[in-house]
């Protein structure tokens, strides 16, 4: 059995180890989505279940000669914060963990991908992979803005809902709490930590399908151009060897040998009809 043939496909340079174009990118990229959209939701818990503040009168009694004196004021904490610091600590990590996760995947898989084999001489194929190159680092530097923005909300979410753990139904002279909406901001920022990532990935997907179609037009283009540019082989001019030479000769011997008998054989079949016709 011969073996198979080798194609063009086999010689071609393949990517090593992970590729941003495999079923793992895109699965890590799905699960980062829906992280973010957890990290939203779990925002969104902190900020319904986070403490606020009741204030109450300390002192409030009437003083000497009837004239009503001012109590002292007290604060006193409506929760522990327990929940809202749960939901706060779960959406930090996995805010972090996701960005962690995603962006070693891209790091590793630029770092695998085989360097581009040929170099482009036209400056207007390039432009297009150069505007996507410059949208690819927008979408990076958006990427962690959001993410450093998102994680100090909400570690400072959580330093302040950790700090009335225990003793929160004691009255206090100041109580510190976390303002309306910076749980939720976190949330949003969350969300737009993933999508910008997701962002990210894409474009630099396409980038790398750019770069791979230039490289198999310019491979072809190398190969047409390779084949025009060599000149036609001319026919290579026919030498008799020795042994051709003695094959004419001794047909030539036998032409001239059977010739005599040739003619004696025609004369006597010729007379021979004359006969029959006299």
């Amino acid at each position: 059995m011969a073996p198979p043939a080798i194609t063009h496909a086999d010689l071609a340079p393949k990517p090593r180890g992970v590729n941003l174009a495999s079923k793992t990118g895109v699965i890590l990229t799905v699960a980062c989505i829906v992280c973010g959209l957890l990290c939203f939701v779990l925002s969104l818990f902190a900020e319904a279940t986070r403490s606020e503040v009741k204030w109450v009168v300390a002192n409030d009694h009437n003083g000497k000669g009837g004239h009503e004196e001012k109590g002292e004021y007290e604060c006193i904490y409506s929760g522990s914060g327990k929940i809202s610091l749960i939901c706060a600590a779960a959406a930090f990590v996995t805010l972090g963990i996701t960005m962690l996760v995603q962006h070693s995947f891209i790091l590793i898989a630029l770092g695998k991908t085989a360097p581009p084999m040929l170099v482009t001489w036209d400056p207007e194929s390039y432009r297009p992979i150069e505007s996507l190159s410059w949208q690819a680092g927008c979408f990076f530097i958006s990427t962690w803005l959001c993410f450093a923005v998102g994680e100090v909300m909400l570690l400072v979410g959580l330093s302040v809902e950790s700090g009335h753990l225990k003793e929160w139904s004691k009255p206090r002279p100041s109580c510190l709490i976390i303002r309306a909406g910076v749980f939720t901001s976190a949330g949003v920022f969350s969300i737009l930590t993933v999508f910008l990532a997701a962002g990210l990935y894409a474009t630099l997907l396409r980038v790398q399908w750019l770069c791979q179609h230039q490289q198999n037009v310019q491979r072809e283009a190398l190969d047409v151009s390779t084949l025009y540019a060599s000149p036609p082989r001319s026919p290579r001019p026919h030498h008799p060897t020795a042994q051709s030479r003695s094959s004419d000769a001794s047909g030539q011997n036998m032409t001239l040998q059977w010739s005599p008998w040739y003619q004696y054989l025609s004369g006597s079949a010729l007379s021979h009809k004359q006969g029959g016709l006299v």
